[in-house]
């Protein structure tokens, strides 16, 4: 089939790359010239594992192409893909103005009847809104179908994700265009869920918002357990190992960020507000996620006392592992914090630097290495999990340090190799601190 994907972020290119990998043809639209310069030679604008050498792959195969006309990039397709961002607005809201924008480039450049599929997250009714649109703009005699196909990449497997998808939401009115869509899908031999489009709309945003909600009751658990005395780290095994609860998204941590979980809470307790439905969960799970981002700082005050002129390692700044984004990463919080309080910050993370360096600015120094980062610091601050981390030797870590004390955000440390350390001390989450003079 000839596809066009309006957008060249995260989900946009990933749903290119995948589409053209199982046999369609698929030209991407940005208006991005120097992103589009780049990924005409084979180069990702985003770090993504795997998706490079896709991109390369199917480029050279001629099934992949990258424009920044509209004219040029919707000739002849038959299902046009919207995933442009939708950030959040002031208010909590989703900020529509790059879709209702695509909409408009799609209805004046199309000379063809075609199927336009909403990929982009949107709120209950958004469908409607780009159907409107698309009818005002059109050119005479044109057809244009509309599908709902929210997405549900996670960055760092995007690739893993779009080829083996736990289900596939097609939402629409219109079964000759849900078909059609579920025909592009076919070669991916995924299980697909036929929807009405505002159900579709409604999934994305629920499958988001309850993760979020079990994220943020874990934490909450995890601070009950510290102050109980239990490990966290085996209830939650316990919990996973019923199949009603599952052993997912159950790691006590310093809180979720990134594009998604931020953004469509709030979309969603938005949405909940304008139709005067009292989502009191929603408002606790951004509430309790907020606070989880100081945890570490708050333990190192208490170590402490005071964290003037401390020098302080923070090892990871993305978000999350595998990704270099920085969108509502908990470092940007807890590097605020810290150096309010007086503290010599100092910051590493494998790919995520210079994304980093834009949005947290001056005032922290940046490390070439981890041994850079650590060399001489009175603490170590994990914040993000990379395995690179996972696998520190620990008693050459602790021996740079001036004071070897570790506030270990994700628990990602082995306590085994915690007590073989000479000297340490030792503050995970929601698990008893390990002090060894």
């Amino acid at each position: 089939m000839k596809v066009a994907v309006i957008g060249t972020g995260y989900v946009g290119l990933s749903t290119g790359v995948c589409l053209s990998e199982v046999g369609h043809e698929v030209t991407c639209i940005d208006i991005d010239e120097k992103k589009i310069e780049k990924l005409n030679v084979g180069i990702s604008p985003i770090y993504e594992p795997g998706i490079e050498d896709m991109l390369n792959t199917n480029i050279s195969a001629g099934r992949l192409k990258f424009t920044t006309s509209h004219k040029d990039g919707l000739k002849d397709k038959e299902i046009i893909i919207i995933a442009v961002g939708t950030p959040q607005g002031d208010d909590g809201s989703a900020n529509l103005k790059y879709l209702e924008q695509a909409a408009i480039d799609i209805s004046k450049n199309l000379k063809h009847n075609a199927i336009v599929v909403i990929k982009s997250t949107v709120p209950v009714g958004t469908n409607d809104t780009i159907k409107k649109i698309l009818r005002k703009h059109r050119n005479k005699g044109i057809s244009i179908k509309i599908v709902s196909n929210p997405e549900f990449l996670r960055q760092g497997t995007a690739i893993m994700d779009t080829m083996h998808a736990d289900r596939i939401i097609i939402g629409s009115e219109n079964k000759k265009a849900a078909e059609k869509v579920m025909k592009m899908y076919k070669p991916l031999n995924v299980p697909i869920l036929l929807t009405s489009i505002r159900s579709a709309e409604m999934i994305k945003y629920a499958s988001n918002a309850f993760l979020a909600s079990k994220i943020s009751f874990i934490n909450e658990i995890s601070n009950l357990c510290e102050a109980v005395g239990a490990d966290i780290s085996d209830v939650a095994l316990g919990m996973g190992k019923d199949n009603r609860i599952g052993e997912s998204f159950l790691q006590a941590g310093i809180g979720y960020g990134g594009s998604c979980f931020p953004k469509d809470v709030k979309a969603l307790l938005h949405t909940a507000k304008q139709y005067e439905v009292d989502f009191s969960l929603l408002k606790e799970t951004i509430a309790i996620n907020e606070n989880q981002k100081e945890i570490l700082v708050t333990k190192a005050l208490k170590r402490f006392g005071d964290l003037s002129e401390k020098k302080i390692a923070i090892l990871g700044l993305a978000f999350k592992p595998e990704t270099d984004d920085m969108r509502e990463a908990p470092s940007i919080k807890i590097i605020e914090l810290l150096t309010g309080l007086g503290a010599e910050v100092r910051a590493y993370d494998p790919v995520a630097m210079e994304n980093a360096k834009r949005i947290i600015g001056d005032g922290v120094l940046y490390a070439d290495s981890v041994q850079e980062a650590i060399q001489d610091t009175d603490a170590l601050l994990i914040v993000t999990e990379w395995n690179e981390f996972r696998q520190l030797d620990l008693s050459q870590i602790t021996k740079m340090m001036k004071q070897p004390i570790i506030f270990d955000g994700r628990n990602c440390l082995e306590e085994e190799k915690i007590r073989d350390c000479k000297h340490v001390e030792y503050y995970p989450i929601g698990r008893p601190k390990i002090i060894i003079k």
